[in-house]
């Protein structure tokens, strides 16, 4: 048993921003991403290496949280194509249509759930894929047995891979964040703090409280160390706040059960159903396992 938990919400702007061509609905409606989505999924379903057995995808539906309430920089749907924000509800449909689960997370976002999951059925399965590139997630892998897994770049994160690409654990992932920035969730981080001198001294540390506020008590010694000492001195509720931002949720409201996100198999009819509707013809007989 494998759980696969895929963010939706990059996968269907992975799709969007694609250069494959466009695709209009026989309404007229640009549905580019939503079926670049589907195929995607398809794609992922139908590949033996990833021996899909249970799986769920999360999408940020709306893109706002609890978290743009605490930060009001916080990422939101500001500059998101109005054709892409557009698709989020039919994406969701799409999902459904290939007999998938759907979070559809409105106070938490996308990567709450897959964190919730994680940490809830972990024990429960072989492994845990979390299919997302994304930064913070990597707060949430646990040795070879929850990973990572960017399908884009073709990369599998375990828990030595995550220490190299950020130079910390998976526990300061968070601390790491606060002081970096994350641009991609609107972020900001503090002044004068690149990864090479954080990473150190989380690496030393391991979480922003425990860090002396006096260099000279540092056993680790990155470049400007005053300066950021005395930075974190004056920014340190700011660091706090932006380590709680990028703090991933581990007990979300999921109601489904494991079992729950067994996939079986795309139902026919409704699958059927979900292509005509798109005026889809190649889609159709796409799926290689039908459920019974």
């Amino acid at each position: 048993m494998r759980l696969h938990l895929v963010d939706g919400t990059y996968e269907l702007f992975r799709a969007h921003f694609s250069p494959r061509p466009g695709v209009q609905a026989p309404d007229g409606r640009d549905v580019k991403a939503t079926v670049g989505l589907a195929a995607s999924l398809l794609a992922l379903l139908h590949d033996a290496h990833e021996a899909v057995s249970h799986v769920a995808v999360a999408f940020d539906n709306p893109i706002h949280s609890f978290r743009n309430e605490l930060f009001a920089g916080y990422k939101s749907d500001e500059g998101v194509p109005p054709e892409l924000l557009a698709q989020f509800d039919a994406a969701e449909e799409a999902v459904r249509a290939l007999g998938l689960t759907v979070w559809s997370m409105k106070e938490l976002e996308a990567d709450d759930a897959l964190g919730t999951a994680a940490a809830r059925w972990a024990g429960q399965v072989e492994q845990v894929r979390l299919l997302t590139p994304d930064k913070d997630l990597g707060q949430c892998v646990r040795g070879q047995h929850v990973v990572q897994v960017d399908r884009k770049q073709h990369k599998e994160l375990d828990e030595a891979a995550v220490r190299a690409r950020l130079g910390v654990a998976p526990a300061s992932v968070p601390d790491l964040l606060a002081l970096v920035g994350d641009a991609a969730d609107g972020i900001p981080g503090l002044p004068g703090f690149g990864e090479k001198g954080a990473s150190l001294l989380l690496g030393e540390y391991g979480h922003l409280e425990r860090i002396p506020e006096d260099a000279a008590t540092w056993t680790v010694r990155p470049r400007g160390a005053e300066k950021l000492a005395a930075t974190l001195r004056a920014h340190r509720e700011e660091a706090l706040l932006y380590r709680r931002l990028a703090t991933v949720v581990t007990d979300a409201p999921l109601r489904e059960s494991l079992e729950d996100l067994a996939w079986a198999g795309v139902p026919r009819e409704r699958y059927l159903a979900w292509c005509d509707a798109m005026g889809l013809t190649t889609l159709r007989s796409r799926p290689q396992r039908w459920a019974p």
